[in-house]
């Protein structure tokens, strides 16, 4: 883990932490229907302040926050053409299983890479430390699999070249 990653990590961590006290709150329009806030967005007493957590301008997380549910979208660092292609693979090889992923939605928010959707129903199913250790080792992850991803095209891509080269020689 980078010097610059584990800080960054880390605010995210708190942050999730003081955000997940949802709970369950009925709608007011319609009765015994309980819908996510922070999707509907009908009342903005409901809502909370949008929080932004940024490692540098390309790589973030937004965090936004409801009396009974939380989004968290995130947006991964695309240094080059490369890393944004696998990255869109990637994302949307995620997206295509997220029947799988109880808490992951089909579509991002505009500007973020993925994003995740924690309802009061959620929390109560499941411990909400595990939670937010899921979401930290997915950030850690989706790191380390697409530098992986880049090193391996990379190396395939030169053996690629070389075999090509040979017939030159």
């Amino acid at each position: 883990m980078t010097s610059t990653l584990k800080p960054y990590l880390n605010a995210v961590r708190a942050t999730l932490q003081a955000s997940l006290c949802i709970q369950n709150f009925d709608s007011r329009v319609v009765e015994r229907h309980n819908k996510p806030e922070v999707e509907v967005r009908k009342s903005k007493e409901l809502l909370l302040t949008p929080v932004v957590i940024s490692r540098n301008e390309n790589e973030r997380v937004l965090i936004e926050g409801s009396v009974n549910s939380i989004r968290i979208s995130i947006a991964i660092k695309k240094a080059d053409d490369l890393e944004r292609i696998l990255c869109h693979k990637f994302m949307r090889f995620m997206m295509m299983r997220a029947d799988s992923f109880v808490i992951l939605r089909r579509k991002p928010i505009k500007d973020y890479d993925i994003s995740f959707l924690i309802t009061n129903t959620h929390s109560e199913l499941m411990y909400r430390q595990k939670l937010v250790d899921f979401i930290i080792s997915f950030m850690e992850d989706i790191d380390k699999e697409i530098s992986e991803m880049k090193l391996s095209v990379n190396s395939r891509g030169r053996t690629c070249a070389e075999e090509f080269f040979k017939q030159f020689y």
